[in-house]
């Protein structure tokens, strides 16, 4: 259930807008001269005109029955009907207004752009930093390629409006023009302050500003004409792959007709290249397509389709370019037939994608969907096997695939050569085959030609060595050994296919991530499927066939250092160093062993000292190209990569390793230490993919991808934990069968790594790889060299080693493999010299520091000039240009420092580009500065600002000397303290800089630099993760709401400042539009981690459009307030800033409204525990009655047994709502509303239906009722805590310390309701119910002093002699509760178990209240600990009397010795509060005197007000007939009136009631210090003051609600509160009456009187319509008078809405001191203190 009250504020709202909407409709008909528009027009406003009236029927059966479930959804449902309606009335009209506004807003971008990219091109020859320079030049061109197609889809939806595809093709290149022209904007604004010609940064600032200003129009008008196209994106997808499809069968004719020709620039090998890339773009978009359609999110998969369409669209241009530029007629055919087939499978995919969209509960829509994208991938490979070189591939596979086939029927060939001369045949071949695989690794780099012909040779070689493998295999005897050569060259089939797919692929998008790496992995896979078998099919002599395994694994690994331009691993350059240490060593070890296992002749063992060599040489090798490529990229010439989304290359490694791994596991010639290594690999692959896809999810935007990611992950998981079973089965027992077991495990995983790679190969997450340029090259070449040097070494070396294990005795031989020994270990330590020379960044590092103290020298020499006051002015800049020249220098700075920071840790390959960058912006700065303290009259303001710069200066200095000593190492932890200390300092002293920079801004009105912070923060929304630290800890939707609440209630207060401001002092506008930068820039900044964490897509994005809206209105308003400042005599300007703020409150409100909707639950916690604290009120004020024995049942013959039942089923069904309200808490904020709502219901219906179980036990019972209710108070106060406790755990991580704080709520909560079911079943019983309080009244104690114990604040303030005060009650009870333990009786238990209970918590609450007023830390702890020990004192004294109840014949001594403890507590406890008493003791006074005089003035007081009561007339007074003719206000002055007459005569009683004590002699006249009689009196004055008050309060309520200046709710509230003042009243004045005298008869007839009257007053207040309002609003017919009584009444909603927020704080303030200082204590004791004092003189 939703908030009914909201819900119908916004169907009146509703309302009213469409009927304004039927209006103007009616009148567009009405001036038509079209009669079928006209009757279309007419049936639209009859359609809207109905929807809306059955609306309001629905909103008002809400406000009759707000709590009814039906009647919102029936709200809910006509709501829905109406929108339908609105878009079906008035969609066309308003999809042509926003496209109108999209046209207009994309030509301002494109020309904006447009001058933007060249005045970039003018600043190129004057830019001093090349690299912002090249950043920017690449950002022009990104952007200037879009330009064309904007432009296209502005003339296509001005030539065509009406068409669907038109509009949409407008909307998709605004999308796609918005980030990168974004990123130009910022590029541009980083590139102005190193542009040394003035002019030239003049103009490429202003370009930019024009374009950031486009840009925002740009974004708000696409996002509009998004929302109502949006849904036509499928119909428009289909429609357009139709089109194309089309289009092919006419270039299918052209071409039969020889009439096709390449258009200009189209060339066989580009389009071929385009053709590759392509298909993957389309897999890729597809893939997004398959999870927004199976998720149901049909907005996405609409932008999935349309993605789709356009890849399709440049597919088709690749294959014209394709079939154009071949003069084969079957090439061109086939391909064209190809990609018409993949355009009719789109088709169905797109169709299927739309049935799945429009019913997404069907169960086969996954499998109908996964079905036809599986032959959209076969149709795409048939298209990509077309091209030439591709097919030529195709054919050699295919040759492989029937050799291997061959493999399985073991024909192997007869031959008359010896076993000697078919190994060395087989030797020669595999020789061949290997070079033909380097071969095709080239080949696959050029021309497709190229890789046509090595392809060819490499299928040749591998039929000979296939030939030569099985006729060796036919010459071996033995079975077991010729199996084991068939399932190895089985195993090449295998390799040599994947490595031919590899080429295919590199070939067709030579760019693709990790593609060459993939393909040199599959070069080596094969190196190794010929070794294994060559050492098969050797019986050379020992040593030998290692020799020859290890070469060839040495030679191919050549090609890694040939041009190591792709990271090979994901190691870092220190890793990389380490690995090199390591394997050096055991290469150094493996090198010894062969020269001395060949010396002795130990040649099994020199064949392991050579397997040794060559793995540590591979691993050196692997580890210098990798290392090479870090520094290639780390090269300040290089082109920074960009980081994206996901790292699509590390998918790609990892989705390799677990392939390899998983051939390896399902190889039968697999080891059982090579089984565990490949479930290694794959256990550490498997949970680097699940992290990055958690990663992913949390920084993405998309819904659609953050589910998919998250579902990815869990698939990988899951597939991963079912293979590692298997692995454990296998490894147990190395079987065929369970060897199958697990290859079948392994296929799971394969496939979710393959769709999880194929999902993360979508542009829209891919990073920007590094582009290595020739400088860097040349910094690679000592790495690689050294590396080449290694391979030509070891290759000698074991080449020498090999004629040693033949003839070891051989001199020159030994004399060779100590020379290339030494070789190789020169080229390990050249390797390792190299590496540590070139670590990254160190260069850029020094050369940093030099700059930097230049910059420094420079600002000490300015500094010394201006104390001369000889600083010269600088005459080319204006001191507002300085400063903004300033001020963009500056962020630029402070966006650089974490980047510096964090490369500075962990990535040394980064340094030098953030340490150039950061750099690069000091030296303008400082030149900024000085110019700007040159033109700066005021000495003190110069010398400030030049030191405030040279801080930064030093700072950054600091930071660079920290980040050259961690030089980006992880494992130099011993710098990363040093780091973070130097960019925490400089970033303190940039924002010391900013501040005094926008000080002095505000003070020259200065509105440029604001202006281009708000739009800085606009873009910034975009962004996909919140703005926060690296490390910091992820925050919850709540705190990001709170923060950005509080920031708009700024700008909405700064905003209505502006208005007064631009009249009295106009001077004081700039310091506001300051004032509202700041807080809008606070706003965006927090909206970007609320959006993320808001976890709805649909509110997410509202959140986001607001914030960019109100931005928007923000920069309109520092506008206004800039013109206004400059020309203050301006109305027009004056009234633009008015209107401007009107609109800004108005979007504030939006804002509001959407944080609102993503944090129900939250909202509905906050009420619900609002609400529960009001039921615990009520419950205090109905233990009041039943204490002074006036809670009567509302009928005579009710009994108990009439309300058990229902107070057990609510109190189960509580249960059950206690375990939802905790389930809550980890799901969405819909369902935790529900929950919370629901919680509250149920504990409204319990507190009732136990209030009426308690009355019907009649007032001689009343112990029993205080008993039962103070149950139900106990679970009311628990769902409390519950509620808090929740609303603090949503959203959280599972270990997070506020679950654990939700379940213990939990628990309190589950013992609470089995105490009030046990109270329930046994208050009638009276054998027992004396147990039960005694037991009730200890689980009590102890909540308690879990809340005493807790470090929440005291509820209330209180003073010393308070504390004193509430020692008194604790007294009488312990005398009570050793009375009722020496008499067995269960009344005297449960009297003195309800009196013990109400004294030691008050105890407690007013003990914590004091401690926690002192200073004095010693004497708080005190105080607190002998609270804590008397509390603990009484629940033993508790727990005896419990024993003593349930066996009587217990020994009762210790009751005795326990109450003496008691004393001693007490007797300490009034000892310290003396001692902490600041004042005296007051003195007492004749208050046994002065309290009948105060009862009569409070009779005098109530007279009054009934007088001004009667007094009071509604308008439009009717003659009143009976009560149901009556009209509201005409009831509520009767009810009040009743009951103010009923209170009169309560007040009379209390007084005769006072008297008659007087005249008795109960009371003395006399006055003694802390007296009974005294302590009586003080309660009776209070009560009677407080009814008195509460009375005058209900006429003040009573007035305004017939005057019609309050609601209803302030006379409920004044109600309540005369029943609860009566209440204490009636205790006050039953402590020392005769229950059976006349006088106390009427004053209990008086009393209920009383409650009877404020019951009916609150009904009649609570029955009031919400719609009644409605006739009385008059609408006013004129355009200015409608248009100012709207904005009336929107003024009136937001001060409403301020109201009932200060009014909610204010009443968490009232119930935290729940009574003012000195009223607490005088109630308490009049109402606790005063029946049991005959029983002290026991104690």
């Amino acid at each position: 259930m939703g908030n009914a009250s909201e819900m119908v504020k916004q169907a009146r709202i509703l309302a009213q807008a469409t009927s304004q909407l039927v209006n103007a409709i009616k009148g567009e008909a009405e001036e038509s001269q079209d009669s079928d528009l006209q009757k279309r027009l007419l049936a639209a406003a009859k359609l809207l005109a109905d929807a809306t009236a059955r609306m309001v029927e629905a909103a008002k059966g809400c406000a009759t029955s707000p709590n009814d479930a039906e009647q919102q959804q029936k709200l809910r449902k006509a709501a829905e009907d109406l929108r339908s309606a609105t878009n079906a009335a008035a969609q066309n009209a308003l999809r042509k207004k926003l496209l109108i506004r999209l046209e207009l807003a994309a030509k301002q971008a494109a020309a904006a752009a447009t001058q933007d990219i060249a005045a970039a091109q003018k600043a190129g020859s004057s830019n001093t930093n090349p690299a912002s320079q090249q950043e920017l030049v690449n950002y022009c061109r990104e952007t200037a390629d879009l330009i064309p197609k904007l432009v296209q889809g502005i003339k296509g939806s001005m030539n065509d409006p009406d068409n669907p595809q038109s509009q949409l093709a407008l909307i998709s290149a605004s999308q796609k023009f918005l980030q990168p022209a974004a990123k130009l904007v910022s590029s541009s604004k980083a590139a102005v302050p190193t542009v040394s010609d003035q002019a030239t940064a003049m103009q490429l600032g202003n370009a930019s500003k024009n374009l950031q200003s486009a840009l925002g129009e740009l974004r708000s008008a696409a996002g509009k004409a998004q929302e109502a196209c949006g849904s036509l994106e499928l119909d428009s997808a289909i429609e357009t792959i139709s089109q194309l499809d089309e289009h092919l069968k006419i270039i299918k004719r052209t071409a039969f007709e020889s009439r096709l020709r390449p258009l200009p620039g189209e060339t066989a090998e580009g389009s071929a290249l385009k053709l590759g890339s392509t298909s993957k773009q389309v897999g890729s978009s597809m893939a997004q397509l398959l999870s927004a359609a199976a998720q149901g999110d049909d907005n996405y998969t609409g932008i999935a389709a349309r993605d789709t369409a356009n890849s399709l669209r440049t597919l088709a241009e690749a294959v014209r370019g394709v079939a154009a530029t071949t003069e084969d007629r079957e090439i061109q055919e086939r391909i064209i037939e190809a990609s018409r087939c993949v355009m009719s499978k789109s088709i169905l995919l797109l169709e299927e994608a739309k049935k799945a969209v429009n019913n997404p509960n069907n169960p086969d829509n996954q499998r109908k969907l996964a079905q036809v994208a599986k032959a959209v991938s076969h149709a795409l490979n048939d298209c990509i096997s077309c091209l030439p070189g591709q097919r030529d591939v195709d054919s050699v596979i295919r040759v492989i695939s029937s050799k291997s086939q061959e493999l399985s029927y073991a024909r192997y060939p007869e031959t008359k050569k010896t076993f000697a001369d078919v190994q060395l045949d087989l030797n020669n071949t595999a020789a061949i085959l290997n070079e033909a695989t380097g071969e095709v690794v080239t080949a696959s780099q050029g021309p497709p030609a190229g890789l046509a012909h090595a392809s060819e040779k490499y299928g040749d070689a591998y039929g000979d060595f296939m030939d030569s493998g099985m006729t060796i295999a036919g010459l071996t005897k033995e079975g077991e050994l010729q199996g084991q050569m068939v399932t190895s060259m089985k195993n090449i089939s295998m390799v040599s296919s994947r490595f031919l797919l590899a080429a295919k692929s590199v070939s067709a998008d030579p760019n693709a991530p990790n593609a060459k790496n993939q393909l040199a992995a599959a070069a080596r896979a094969v190196t190794e499927s010929i070794n294994h078998l060559l050492n098969l099919c050797s019986t050379s002599a020992p040593g030998q066939k290692e020799c020859d395994s290890a070469l060839r694994r040495i030679r191919a690994m050549r090609p890694m250092l040939e041009n190591p331009s792709e990271p090979m691993n994901d190691a870092t350059y220190y890793e990389c160093l380490d690995t090199v240490m390591d394997n050096s060593k055991h290469l150094g070890v493996a090198m010894t062993g062969i020269a001395n296992t060949a010396k002795k002749g130990e040649l099994e063992d020199f064949g392991k000292a050579v397997k040794e060599v060559a793995d540590a040489v591979c691993a050196l090798i692997e580890a210098a190209a990798q290392s090479a490529y870090l520094v290639g990229i780390a090269d300040s010439s290089s082109e920074a990569g960009r980081p994206g989304l996901v790292d699509q290359a590390q998918f790609a490694r990892a989705s390799q390793s677990i392939q390899t791994a998983c051939q390896n596991l399902t190889n039968p010639a697999s080891t059982q230490q090579q089984v565990l290594q490949s479930a290694t690999i794959i256990a550490k692959h498997t949970s680097s993919l699940c992290n990055s896809c958690r990663i992913a999810s949390s920084k993405t935007t998309n819904p659609v991808a953050k589910r998919q990611f998250v579902q990815s992950a869990k698939d990988v998981a899951n597939a991963t934990a079912n293979l590692v079973k298997a692995i454990k089965v296998l490894d147990s027992d190395y079987s065929d069968t369970n060897r199958a077991h697990c290859a079948q495990a392994t296929r799971p995983l394969i496939d979710a790594v393959d769709n999880l790679t194929v999902f993360a190969s979508s542009p829209e997450f891919a990073s920007i790889p590094a582009k290595i340029s020739q400088e860097a090259k040349l910094a690679q070449e000592p790495i690689t060299s050294a590396g080449k040097t290694m391979i030509d070494g070891s290759c000698c070396m074991i080449t020498a080693a090999k004629s040693l294990s033949v003839n070891p005795k051989d001199p020159p031989t030994w004399q060779l493999l100590a020379a290339h020994s030494k070789n190789v270990s020169d080229s390990i330590k050249k390797l390792v010299t190299s590496i540590r020379d070139k670590a990254p960044g160190q260069r850029e590092c020094d050369e940093a520091i030099y700059k930097i103290n230049v910059v420094i020298k420079s600002l000490d020499h300015a500094s010394l000039s201006a104390v001369g006051q000889n600083l010269a002015p600088r005459t080319h800049n204006s001191l507002q240009g300085f400063q903004e020249h300033m001020v963009s220098t500056t962020n630029e700075i402070m966006e650089c420092v974490e980047d510096v920071r964090v490369s500075g840790r962990t990535e040394a390959e980064r340094l030098g580009h953030y340490v150039t960058k950061l750099t690069v912006f000091l030296e303008p700065l400082a030149d900024a500065s000085i110019g700007c303290a040159s033109k700066t009259m005021n000495t003190r303001r110069q010398m400030a600002l030049l030191e405030q710069t040279k801080t930064v200066g030093e700072c950054a200095l600091q930071l660079v000397h920290s980040v050259k000593e961690g030089g980006g190492n992880p494992k130099a932890t011993q710098a990363h303290e040093a780091i973070d200390e130097g960019a925490d300092s400089l970033k303190e002293s940039l924002n010391d800089l900013l501040d005094t920079l926008d000080e002095a801004a505000t003070e020259a009105g200065a509105v440029t630099v604001m202006l281009d912070q708000i739009n800085k923060a606009i873009i910034k929304t975009e962004d996909r993760a919140p703005a926060r630290r690296d490390g910091a800890e992820e925050r919850d939707f709540v705190e990001y709401q709170t923060n950005m609440t509080n920031s708009l209630k700024e700008i909405s207060r700064v905003a209505n400042d502006m208005v007064g401001k631009s009249t009295s002092d106009p001077s004081a506008l700039s310091v506001l539009s300051h004032s509202m930068t700041t807080h809008y820039s606070i706003v965006a900044t927090e909206s970007r981690g609320a959006i993320t964490s808001c976890g709805n897509p649909e509110i997410g994005q509202r959140i986001r459009q607001t914030v960019q809206d109100l931005g928007t209105a923000c920069v309109h308003q520092v506008r206004c307030a800039g013109d206004v400042q400059n020309s203050p005599s301006d109305t027009f300007t004056q009234k633009e800033l008015v209107e401007s703020s009107r609109i800004i409150n108005e979007k504030v409100t939006y804002v509001l409204s959407a944080l609102q909707a993503g944090s129900r639950g939250t909202q509905a916690c906050i009420n619900a525990a609002s609400t529960v604290s009001g039921i615990i009120g009520d419950l205090d004020t109905t233990i009041l009655f039943a204490t002074a024995g006036t809670l009567h049942p509302d009928k005579e013959q009710e009994t108990f047994s009439d309300h058990r039942e229902g107070i057990l089923k609510t109190a189960k069904a509580l249960v059950e709502d206690t375990k939802t309200l905790v389930a809550g808490a980890a799901s969405s904020q819909e369902q935790l509303a529900a929950a919370a709502q629901s919680a509250v219901r149920t504990i409204t219906r319990l507190a009732d239906v136990v209030k009426f179980g308690a009355a019907s036990l009649g007032t001689d019972n009343s112990e029993a009722q205080v008993l039962l209710i103070n149950a139900v108070k106990d679970v009311a106060l628990a769902l409390g805590d519950l509620i808090s406790a929740t609303k603090n755990a949503s959203g959280k991580n599972v270990h997070d310390p506020a679950m654990a704080g939700l379940k213990d709520s939990a628990k309190v909560m589950v013992t609470n309701v089995t105490s009030l079911l046990k109270t329930v079943k046994t208050v009638e019983d009276e054998s027992a119910r004396g147990t039960r309080a005694v037991e009730s009244a200890i689980s009590a104690i102890n909540s308690e002093l879990k809340s005493y114990e807790s470090a929440e604040p005291p509820r209330r303030k209180a003073k010393a002699e308070d504390l004193i005060n509430s020692t008194r009650p604790i007294t009488s009870a312990t005398a009570r509760t050793v009375a009722a333990g020496n008499s067995g009786q269960q009344h005297d238990a449960i009297v003195a178990a309800n009196m013990g209970r109400k004294a030691v918590v008050d105890m407690l609450a007013t003990c914590k209240a004091v401690a926690s007023s002192s200073e004095n830390e010693e004497s708080r702890q005190k105080l607190m600990a002998v609270g804590r020990d008397a509390a603990a004192q009484y629940t033993s004294l508790l727990q005896l009397l419990h024993e003593i109840m349930r066996d009587p014949s217990s020994p009762k001594s210790e009751l005795i010795i326990v109450s003496r403890r008691i004393a001693s507590s007490i007797t300490e406890l009034m000892q310290y509060a003396e001692y902490m008493q600041d004042g005296d003791w007051p003195e007492g006074g004749d208050l046994n005197m002065f309290a009948e005089r105060e009862l009569l003035d409070a009779a005098a007081s109530i007279e009054a007000a009934s007088k001004k009561l009667a007094m009071m007339r509604p308008a439009n007074v009717r003659p009143k007939e009976n009560e149901s003719d009556m009209n509201f206000e005409e009831q509520i002055l009767e009810a009040a009136k009743s009951l103010t007459s009923a209170i009169g005569a309560l007040i009379k009683s209390a007084t005769a009631a006072q008297r008659e004590l007087v005249i008795m002699g109960k009371i003395s006249g006399g006055s003694h210090y802390a007296a009974d009689d005294s302590q009586w009196s003080q309660g009776l004055i209070s009560a009677a003051q407080l009814v008195a008050a509460a009375t005058q309060s209900l006429c003040e309520a009573a007035n305004a609600v017939v005057q019609g200046m309050a609601g209803e709710e302030k006379l409920i509230s004044a109600a309540k509160q005369v029943a609860s003042s009566t209440a204490q009243l009636l205790v006050a004045c039953k402590v020392k009456m005769d229950p059976d005298s006349p006088t106390m008869a009427r004053l209990q007839t008086a009393g209920n009187a009383v409650k009877r009257a404020s019951d009916l007053l609150v009904r009649a207040a609570q029955e009031t319509q919400d719609w009644e309002t409605d006739r009385y609003i008059l609408i006013n017919k004129r355009m200015v008078g409608g248009i100012a009584q709207e904005i009336m009444a929107q003024e009136d909603i937001l001060r409403k809405e301020r109201e009932l927020q200060e009014a909610r704080f204010r009443l968490v303030a009232i119930r935290k001191a729940k009574y003012k200082e000195g009223e607490g204590p005088s109630d308490s004791e009049g109402a606790t203190g005063g029946p049991y004092t005959d029983g002290e003189s026991d104690f």
